[in-house]
């Protein structure tokens, strides 16, 4: 057994993570990006329940759970009882009496997973792919997997988080665990998406300002879907002001790294040609995913055993 694997109930928030636990699911995703294998006798049954659009997200879970050999059990939101008016609630005290070990949930409700955690009935472990515009404890982990197999800590990096602040789960998430892990922070963007719940964090800048200073340059999808009025701000404006111009990279420091959620939004927050550029870490982001989702979803399998 690895000195990295770890047992845990639910992963639903950075927050309930302590930074001995984050830097052990790191290093174990890392060991199976390495070939590491995980073996059960015993059968796992996984549901993937997402009540919003996912590509990336949705899909490094399955291939992570294929990876450890569980068991897929399908679930359409479109075809499911929610459409006749059942709860979310209900939804998943159901996966627990049908024997599901773990449900991995997207939801557009903030803090949906608080009543099912809390739940004295419900017995499947929940993992949080995703809540509104409040966590997603699994990007966060894979982006930290992937600054830390570039530069090996985090103590002292530079690291600017710029874009949709306000809507953005990543942003969130980051932030809370990388200052708590001792990274310097900058938020850049439009005025009218920082709140000030940032401040607390990190300053205030724009791009311009610390592009030639950072360590990590961290762009945020603008999130059309999220916006009430999308005419703030055009495809071209946006990029020119906020967005990673090929003036912009070149002022980057050597070892600078470029990273983004995805979807990218091309030519908004980053120019095109720059998503596989040497400095970007875009596709790397999106591998590590697979990975670091094998180590979630292992921890909480152990966390069933106790």
């Amino acid at each position: 057994m690895s000195s990295n694997q770890i047992a845990l109930k639910n992963v639903v928030s950075m927050e309930t993570l302590t930074n001995a636990e984050v830097l052990s699911l790191i290093k174990r995703g890392i060991e199976f990006k390495n070939g590491a294998k995980a073996h059960y006798d015993e059968q796992h049954i996984i549901a993937n329940l997402f009540f919003e659009p996912s590509t990336r997200t949705h899909k490094a879970f399955e291939v992570a759970e294929l990876k450890l050999g569980c068991d897929l059990l399908d679930f359409d939101s479109k075809t499911s009882s929610i459409n006749k008016g059942e709860t979310l609630y209900d939804t998943i005290l159901t996966m627990s009496a049908l024997g599901v070990d773990v449900c991995v949930i997207r939801h557009p409700e903030v803090d949906y997973y608080k009543t099912l955690v809390e739940s004295p009935t419900i017995t499947t472990s929940i993992v949080n792919g995703g809540d509104g515009s409040g966590q997603h404890p699994s990007q966060s982990l894979l982006d930290l997997m992937t600054i830390y197999q570039e530069f090996g800590h985090f103590d002292g990096l530079k690291i600017a988080i710029a874009g949709d602040l306000d809507h953005s789960r990543v942003a969130k998430s980051n932030m809370q665990i990388l200052k708590r892990l001792g990274a310097e922070l900058y938020f850049a963007g439009p005025d009218v998406w920082r709140s000030e719940e940032f401040a607390d964090y990190g300053q205030f800048v724009t791009l311009d300002e610390v592009v030639d200073q950072v360590d990590v340059l961290m762009l945020l999808r603008v999130q059309h879907e999220r916006h009430d009025d999308d005419s703030l701000f055009s495809k071209e404006n946006y990029h020119k002001m906020h967005g990673l111009t090929q003036e912009r990279y070149d002022r980057l420091k050597d070892t600078a790294i470029i990273m983004h959620p995805a979807p990218v939004n091309r030519d908004v927050e980053i120019a095109d040609h720059l998503v596989e550029a040497p400095k970007s870490r875009i596709v790397e982001q999106m591998t590590n995913g697979v990975f670091v989702r094998m180590a979630i979803i292992e921890s909480v399998l152990n966390g069933r055993k106790k």
